[in-house]
């Protein structure tokens, strides 16, 4: 085969999820599926494909390496050479779980979500959602290097919601998930947690506005590890780096953050962005994006570190049987040696800013806006009013450089990332950070 480097893998899923709307049962569904994704690397240019075939894998080599050359043909990249692996390159990772979710009968599960929808029946909540998902990845990798790598992971959590109405709606939620099985309701308490999302729901419909206006600002560990995965941790995936699309382009080596800031990469950690090998067959490690304020590393693949003279990472990452590209797995803020009620005392007039609503980040301009689920007035080193439609706004590194404390309570929540059309498990962590000066003020 005329190609500098080949690799295979071969993705065998089940899948389940059931979503109970406002009590009732909308959708039990379970899929199976067994594929493989082949890619060929032919002087710079890549060329993919994917089958339902698994006993035709040397055809869809065949059309690879043809379309790695036609690639090459119409828009010539510059060649790199791949990076090789000097660990190991047989890997085999079977996850075990405490209690297999497919062991447990379906209407358990229904019953158990319909237990969970009871505790939001407070008076004035007038929606509520349940959603349980569960799933087994088999993969297969192996390459023209040699390597043969294989894992199976289970992944299983839960998701709720509740809308209050009075006058206006307000929403509560909140999920847990996990590679695991169906203990994650034994190390969760989802009953007291249901409980806990139509509280906070009700509580919102007698909040005031927020104020608005460049103020100190204290963010819980939910938002702050929204902030660090979607406004930096984005930025430092290479490939974007080398797109001219990341602020930290040619900054390297550089201060961009208060001391106090140190922010690190690991899938090699028990949360639900962890993976033995990522699809490039490469055994992941801890990377350190910032030491200590410094920029210290982006995240890589094996062509991203080619091309830039770094170390790989082992960030190369595909849903199913796609085209691995660099992602981030459990990014977390280093903890501090700040107390939640030290960092309320030092503040005379701000806000306290709690959980995320989503929000927009532009990682090539360094710019983001998030929403916060609720907020709290800090007045005279104590928090007052509760605050609704609560956003905070800036640039990315300006914020991170106005950090003045990073709390000793480190917390990790899982969720979904997205980027070019593939979604992948992830976890974000943080302890409670300060904020010396911030935009915040009201979001819709």
């Amino acid at each position: 085969m005329d190609a500098d480097f080949h690799d295979i893998k071969i993705l065998e899923t089940s899948n389940t999820s059931i979503i109970l709307d406002n009590g009732a049962i909308e959708e039990i569904a379970t899929s199976f599926s067994k594929r493989a994704g082949v890619r060929v690397l032919v002087d710079g240019s890549w060329g993919f494909t994917s089958t339902d075939d698994i006993d035709a894998i040397d055809d869809a080599l065949r059309s690879a390496t043809t379309l790695a050359m036609q690639a090459h043909e119409k828009a010539p990249c510059t060649s790199f050479p791949i990076i090789t692996l000097t660990g190991p390159t047989n890997i085999r990772h079977i996850s075990k779980v405490k209690k297999d979710p497919r062991d447990v009968p379906v209407e358990e599960k229904v019953q158990l979500l319909k237990d969970i929808e009871q505790q939001m029946k407070l008076p004035q909540i007038v929606s509520t959602n349940v959603h349980y998902s569960e799933s087994e990845i088999h993969m297969i990798y192996t390459n023209s290097e040699g390597a043969e790598c294989e894992s199976k992971l289970t992944r299983c959590g839960f998701g709720i919601t509740a809308i209050a109405k009075d006058g206006d709606l307000q929403m509560g939620s909140d999920s847990r998930f996990g590679v695991c099985g169906y203990e994650i309701f034994n190390r969760y308490d989802a009953l007291s947690l249901a409980n806990d999302v139509a509280t906070a729901a009700v509580q919102l419909l007698s909040a005031k506005a927020s104020p608005g206006g460049h103020l100190p600002v204290i963010l819980d560990p939910k938002l702050a590890g929204v902030f660090i995965h979607e406004a930096l941790g984005h930025a430092a995936e290479a490939d974007l780096v080398l797109e001219g699309c990341s602020i930290l382009k040619g900054e390297m080596g550089k201060r961009i953050a208060s001391e106090l800031i140190s922010v690190h990469d690991d899938p090699t950690l028990p949360e639900f962005g962890y993976y033995p090998f990522d699809d490039e067959g490469v055994l992941p490690a801890r990377t350190t994006i910032i030491q200590d304020g410094v920029l210290n590393h982006y995240l890589h693949s094996r062509e991203t570190a080619a091309r830039l003279g770094f170390p790989k990472s082992g960030n190369a990452r595909a849903q199913g049987c796609g085209i691995p590209i660099v992602r981030m797995s459990n990014t977390f803020i280093e903890e501090g040696d700040a107390s939640f009620d030290e960092m309320v005392e030092d503040i005379q007039y701000g806000i306290y800013l709690i959980g995320s609503r989503g929000g927009q980040t532009n990682p090539g301009e360094g710019v983001f806006q998030f929403n916060a689920e609720k907020g709290r007035l800090i007045e005279n080193g104590s928090l007052t009013t509760p605050l609704r439609n609560v956003s905070l706004s800036g640039n990315t590194l300006e914020i991170l450089k106005n950090v003045v404390a990073v709390g000793n309570d480190l917390k990790y929540h899982s969720g979904l990332c997205g980027k070019n059309g593939q979604l992948m498990p992830v976890s974000d962590g943080a302890p409670h950070i300060m904020i010396s000066s911030a935009m915040v003020g009201g979001s819709a």
